[in-house]
């Protein structure tokens, strides 16, 4: 007898049901007793950060082009940001799920099994502002990235860079999301994530500062993270290659103009001091590891215009 090949844990290439399937009515009346009123329906889609929450209103190219030509790139940018989010919750579904089974005690059982109903709600809650769209998470290095990590099978690695640094820098990242958004409904919602992803975040803190971390462990970490932290240094490449997409191919002296412009240094090296900071109380030798390498130091406009 064949075994059928199990899905991958972030679940990004999990097939939509239809409409009418049975199992929709089931999570409906689910979510429903959670406080949620009814299965999400798709709404179209709709600008909700303004173009100074990229640095756009600091951007000439962007300033010159026609109101249509703006307008695409900020939905466009908009849509990333949503798709981003759909795409964390969806892989945190099946991170905590695997936790479940990773778990050390009965207790720890327990906690990622309700660590797991919070995803779930996030992603529920998440869904009437955009649907999952396996093109563009195939396109998006860090999805990517994120869907590769949450199948190591060494929990530490799991612990450190999901809950300990990519948890913190959500933390924060949400904080930015609901701040700066236009919407009421939309603003209130990456508000009420904050609590439950403090609490993942903590947890994750406590159980790696608890552990042993193997020589192999910590070698993982390293790898994993000294490749998010290269995305980080080359700056906002999202919001060049939204501009590039809507106005067309950007030569070199343009897209040095435009990370001059996004001040792309600083823009970097915010995120990565704040990287630095997640990772500074658990990881210490992780930390040294990494700045030897020179990966809290963001690349100037000149090196980062050669990515993206």
């Amino acid at each position: 007898m064949m075994m059928k090949q199990s899905s991958p844990v972030s679940g990004f290439e999990l097939p939509e049901l239809a409409a009418d399937n049975k199992i929709n009515r089931v999570l409906a009346a689910a979510l429903q007793s959670r406080d949620l009123s009814d299965v999400p329906v798709f709404e179209e889609p709709s600008i909700y950060w303004g173009a100074a929450y990229f640095g756009l209103d600091r951007v000439s190219i962007f300033q010159v082009a026609s109101e249509r030509k703006q307008q695409e790139i900020l939905c466009q940018l908009n849509q990333g940001l949503l798709h981003e989010s759909l795409a964390i919750e969806q892989a945190g579904v099946g991170y905590m799920a695997k936790m479940v089974l990773m778990a050390d005690s009965s207790q720890e059982r327990m906690l990622y099994s309700l660590f797991g109903a919070d995803e779930t709600m996030h992603l529920a809650q998440l869904q009437p502002y955009a649907k999952s769209d396996m093109e563009k998470i195939a396109a998006d290095p860090f999805l990517q990235l994120l869907a590769e990590i949450v199948e190591s099978a060494d929990k530490l690695v799991l612990l450190f860079v999901l809950q300990v640094v990519l948890e913190g820098w959500g933390l924060t990242h949400y904080r930015s999301l609901a701040k700066d958004c236009s919407d009421q409904g939309l603003r209130r919602l990456f508000q009420s994530f904050l609590q439950a992803e403090s609490r993942h975040h903590g947890t994750g803190v406590m159980l790696f500062s608890q552990a042993q971390v193997s020589s192999s462990s910590q070698t993982a970490i390293v790898d994993c993270l000294a490749t998010f932290l290269q995305m980080v240094r080359v700056g906002p490449q999202r919001v060049m290659g939204a501009i590039s997409t809507q106005l067309g191919h950007l030569s070199r002296p343009q897209r040095i103009k435009i990370l001059q412009q996004l001040d792309t240094v600083t823009h970097s090296h915010q995120r990565l001091q704040l990287l630095k900071a997640l990772m500074t109380n658990t990881g210490g030798t992780i930390v040294d590891t990494l700045e030897a390498k020179g990966l809290f130091t963001p690349l100037s406009p000149e090196e980062a215009a050669s990515y993206g």
